[in-house]
């Protein structure tokens, strides 16, 4: 085996295999995904349409460019000639008043929100792969901008909208991270897959925040009948790995589909009892394999 499904074998190994519970209708479920103009983001977004939903895209790239594939106009465009319901809201997420104005968004649109998909990361620029004594305090502080801060922010404001509505879910897409092992200690942390480097401290460290964050608050959210679940969805074979691989000439044969990440997505969204996993972290393609979900 390969040394990502060694480490697979020892964490499925190490705890109890999941238990697959039902799914509920998501039909008419209001659900905001971020980073859905492309990858795992956009995926899951067309995956939650043709389960009946009514999606809020937000994404930064609204023009298309020649850096990277994908706008969250296509992704709209896609879902429209689904059927689905959708809208398509311009978002930076280092920018506080921009989200605020995507759940004002999804709130005028589709009157409220039930499902917070915390999806997009700080992945573009030169910061992947960077030297920690080459990084800049900037480039560090906006990784926590993005992938632990705005998670905070977009948290904090659709929080109440889900306790008036009943109740909610909200999932943080993270990384590679020892809970996702159910070990009594941590594996060591690897810096490279094959030739894939993972040496990215400042993307590493604010995953690490988040996941945290999701652990504190979940015995809070409880009593608002909200869960708030983490998900590491393993090294996927995004738009944006693709390039990556092409350009360096990597070994791309442990990368994942997005399919399968999106699904998982699509699960705990819709599971008969979410509380089971509130403030916990899963590895998506090892629970995937462990309850016997379909893609599809």
């Amino acid at each position: 085996m390969n040394e990502i499904s060694d480490r697979m074998k020892l964490a499925t190994d190490a705890g109890a295999p999941m238990q697959r519970q039902r799914e509920q209708d998501l039909t008419g479920k209001i659900v905001i995904i971020t980073g859905a103009s492309r990858g795992v983001g956009k995926q899951a977004a067309l995956d939650f349409a043709k389960r009946g939903a009514n999606v809020v895209l937000a994404a930064r790239t609204v023009e298309a460019n020649s850096a990277l594939p994908g706008t969250i106009g296509e992704t709209l465009r896609q879902i429209e000639s689904l059927g689905g319901q959708a809208i398509a809201v311009a978002t930076d997420l280092a920018d506080e008043a921009d989200l605020k104005a995507l759940v004002n968004a999804a709130v005028t649109r589709f009157g409220g929100v039930d499902i917070l998909i915390n999806n997009a990361a700080a992945t573009t620029g030169d910061i992947w792969g960077k030297s920690f004594l080459d990084l800049t305090r900037e480039e560090w502080l906006y990784q926590f901008a993005v992938n632990v801060h705005a998670p905070f922010t977009l948290t904090q404001l659709v929080v109440p909208i889900m306790e008036k509505r009943g109740g909610g879910r909200i999932i943080n897409l993270s990384t590679g991270s020892g809970e996702v092992f159910r070990q009594p200690e941590e594996l060591p942390k690897l810096g490279a897959v094959g030739k894939f480097s993972l040496a990215v401290p400042g993307y590493y460290a604010s995953k690490r925040a988040l996941d945290r964050f999701g652990n504190c608050m979940a015995p809070e959210f409880h009593a608002k009948n909200i869960a708030i679940i983490g998900m590491h969805p393993g090294l996927v074979a995004t738009e944006l790995v693709a390039i990556r691989v092409k350009n360096a000439g990597l070994d791309d044969s442990v990368a994942v589909p997005m399919a399968v990440p999106a699904r998982m997505l699509v699960y705990f969204a819709a599971c008969e009892n979410p509380m089971e996993y509130t403030g916990r972290l899963f590895w998506a393609e090892r629970e995937m394999d462990a309850m016997g979900i379909a893609l599809g």
